[in-house]
């Protein structure tokens, strides 16, 4: 009997171009399937952030750390060539031009294909975010759970 293989991503980043790669591999790894689990932290959390605001009891800093970071996967720029917002809107055009899906459906396919989007504990609560503004789907989870799938893991990335 073989076991079913299985791929960890943590996403650190919360760069467009780098969350769509992860992205990427995420549901090319599930449709090998492997069970995959992306595991959101800091900055990666934005992927994961729901696109409208979502009235929760903040404090002065979280309600500071909110206004600051992106709300949801399509507001996130990009790593290089972000050209005051310009770089962002040239690779959706290439990337519609092409066919290529975007950030956000690529999301959508991973919750479809049921790849486990966790979102950090730790760092949510660093970053004062709340569970009520992060996509229904997401699992909230510490350092520990994802060393435990990572430690049987065939495949880990770190992005």
């Amino acid at each position: 009997m073989t076991t079913q293989k299985s791929t960890n991503i943590i996403l650190f980043s919360g760069d467009y171009d780098k969350a769509m790669a992860a992205y990427i591999i995420a549901n090319g790894a599930a449709a090998y399937d492997h069970k995959v689990t992306i595991f959101h932290t800091f900055w990666g959390l934005n992927a994961l952030r729901k696109d409208e605001h979502v009235a929760v009891k903040k404090g002065f800093l979280e309600k500071m750390f909110s206004k600051m970071m992106p709300r949801g996967a399509d507001q996130m720029t990009l790593s290089k060539m972000n050209m005051a917002g310009m770089g962002p809107k040239m690779i959706k055009k290439v990337m519609k031009k092409h066919n290529a899906l975007s950030l956000p459906q690529l999301i959508e396919m991973a919750q479809d294909q049921e790849i486990h989007l966790v979102a950090c504990t730790m760092t949510m609560d660093l970053l004062g975010l709340k569970k009520e503004e992060l996509l229904d789907t997401v699992e909230l989870a510490g350092v520990a759970a994802y060393l435990a799938g990572a430690e049987e893991g065939n495949v880990n990335l770190f992005i």
